[in-house]
């Protein structure tokens, strides 16, 4: 598998967040029936993986803020049936910001997710997922791939304030 050097843009400042994304995917917006104002998948076309990424306002509300950790925690474990291992890390970007990444080995269809939350005002989980059978093995260099262009999203993360 031949794969382009790393290349990024910003994604648009219509969103309360921003962060920088591979050229070598597409932004499209959420279209399930669940997908929500500024919930995004980062889609790359040609290695058929969608990075879900889904964004929830805290409004200072604690309760909020359990409920969607408790909601992000609960769909990587829901992996476990499958996951050999699920290796979770706290990592802290070059800008301060706190991120829960989990890597997933195994048959699974998501292998890698994470969150980021300022603990007051956001909440944004990532998920990347492939449109293929679950053969992962097969599937390495595309995941290591991904999961590079997402340490990059994740270390250029800013929250934005939107009227």
């Amino acid at each position: 598998m031949e794969l382009p050097p790393p290349v990024y843009t910003l994604l648009p400042d219509t969103f309360p967040y921003r962060f920088e994304y591979s050229e070598q995917a597409k932004l499209l917006r959420d279209s399930s029936k669940f997908g929500e104002r500024y919930w995004v998948m980062v889609y790359y076309p040609e290695l058929k993986a969608n990075v879900h990424i889904t964004y929830k306002k805290i409004k200072r509300d604690n309760k909020l803020l359990k409920e969607f950790v408790t909601d992000a925690t609960t769909l990587t474990s829901k992996h476990q049936v499958k996951a050999y291992a699920i290796d979770e890390t706290i990592t802290r970007t070059p800008s301060g910001k706190v991120a829960v990444i989990a890597e997933i080995e195994g048959e699974v269809p998501s292998q890698f997710q994470f969150t980021m939350t300022d603990s007051t005002d956001n909440f944004l989980r990532g998920a990347l997922y492939f449109d293929t059978k679950v053969q992962n093995d097969s599937l390495k260099p595309a995941i290591d791939y991904v999961k590079k262009d997402l340490m990059h999203m994740i270390n250029t993360l800013e929250w934005r304030r939107i009227n």
